[in-house]
């Protein structure tokens, strides 16, 4: 075993001592078995625990083996150590990351949801946005000057 697969078995069995994991995988990678439909897939992302039933979670010096439901079908999986890329705690929210293990396209492009936010946010810079304020109803009885009570006063104008 080498000293990045040390690291990684020790990093993740000191995370399942405190509940629930999540493993980032390359499903590409040789050695990994997982369901059919998730074998082309660059970031699979796998929740592990001791609790789950059944309860035969294994780390070993090869890697993980466990019994996952995937749509509520049982596959035992296998993932070598050199498909693991990322470790993260749910319960510390603590992130491991192995960027030499990463795929190359997931170190190239940004995710789908940070691309469509960067395209968002790169659509509303080019539309200049304006506040104006405008005439609220206003309901008997409130004295002239007020704000109007219930919706605001604020109105958004896209240009």
């Amino acid at each position: 075993m080498d000293d990045r697969a040390s690291e990684k078995k020790d990093r993740l069995l000191a995370a399942l001592e405190r509940g629930m994991v999540m493993v980032h995988l390359d499903a590409r990678r040789p050695g990994v078995l997982v369901p059919q439909e998730l074998r082309c897939e660059s970031h699979l992302r796998l929740h592990l625990s001791y609790k789950f039933v059944p309860p035969d979670l294994s780390v070993g010096e090869w890697g993980i083996r466990s019994t996952l439901s995937f749509s509520g079908a049982r596959f035992t999986v296998a993932v070598p150590w050199s498909a693991l890329f990322a470790i993260t705690s749910k319960v510390t929210h603590e992130f491991w990351m192995f960027p030499d293990d990463m795929p190359t396209e997931l170190t190239q492009i940004p995710p789908p949801k940070l691309r469509a936010a960067a395209t968002a946010r790169q659509s509303l810079e080019a539309r200049p946005v304006s506040l104006r304020e405008v005439d609220g109803e206003r309901k008997s009885g409130d004295a002239e000057g007020e704000a109007p009570r219930g919706r605001s006063h604020l109105k958004l104008i896209k240009s």
